[in-house]
């Protein structure tokens, strides 16, 4: 498995490809899983790359594609109705992985569906879309377009 560290605009990016074939690579970044399409197939000697990667590995989890969709968690009590000014009671939609908020596609009230597009975080140059993990209200918007957020940052907050 070949590593890499890189530093852009600040934030710290920790990444491990795992496995590239023809014009697919799988890979880890800051601890997540993405498989990524490259701009023209590789050359790869299979037989080179398999003996620098480490033979004892965990089974893989699949599918590998970046986590929009997070559940909820999972010990939380029913909470009453907000006070006036109090903070959101809903379900928040965390960051996936540090990077730019490109685009927000909901604003405060505005129903939503499960799957449904709220978002597009800009990282390492790939735009990814953040879902709805939950039919609901859109309750709070925690960010602005232009922000930049870190891994586990609350984006939004759905009721």
């Amino acid at each position: 498995m070949k590593t890499f560290d890189y530093t852009i605009n600040g934030l710290k990016y920790h990444v491990d490809v795992v496995s590239i074939k023809e014009d697919k690579a799988e890979v880890r970044v800051n601890g997540n899983s993405y498989e990524v399409e490259l701009d023209r197939a590789f050359d790869i000697d299979q037989e080179a790359w398999a003996a620098a990667t480490p033979k004892a590995a965990a089974p893989k989890a699949t599918p590998v594609a970046p986590k929009a969709e997070e559940p909820a968690p999972a010990a939380e009590a029913p909470k009453a109705a907000p006070a006036a000014g109090g903070k959101a009671s809903g379900a928040p939609i965390k960051s996936p992985l540090p990077g730019v908020i490109i685009d927000i596609l909901v604003s405060v009230g505005a129903s939503v569906k499960k799957g449904q597009k709220i978002m597009v975080l800009e990282a390492m140059k790939m735009e990814n879309e953040i879902k709805a993990d939950r039919d609901g209200v859109i309750s709070s918007i925690q960010i602005n377009k232009g922000d930049t957020v870190q891994d586990g940052d609350t984006l939004v907050t759905i009721e």
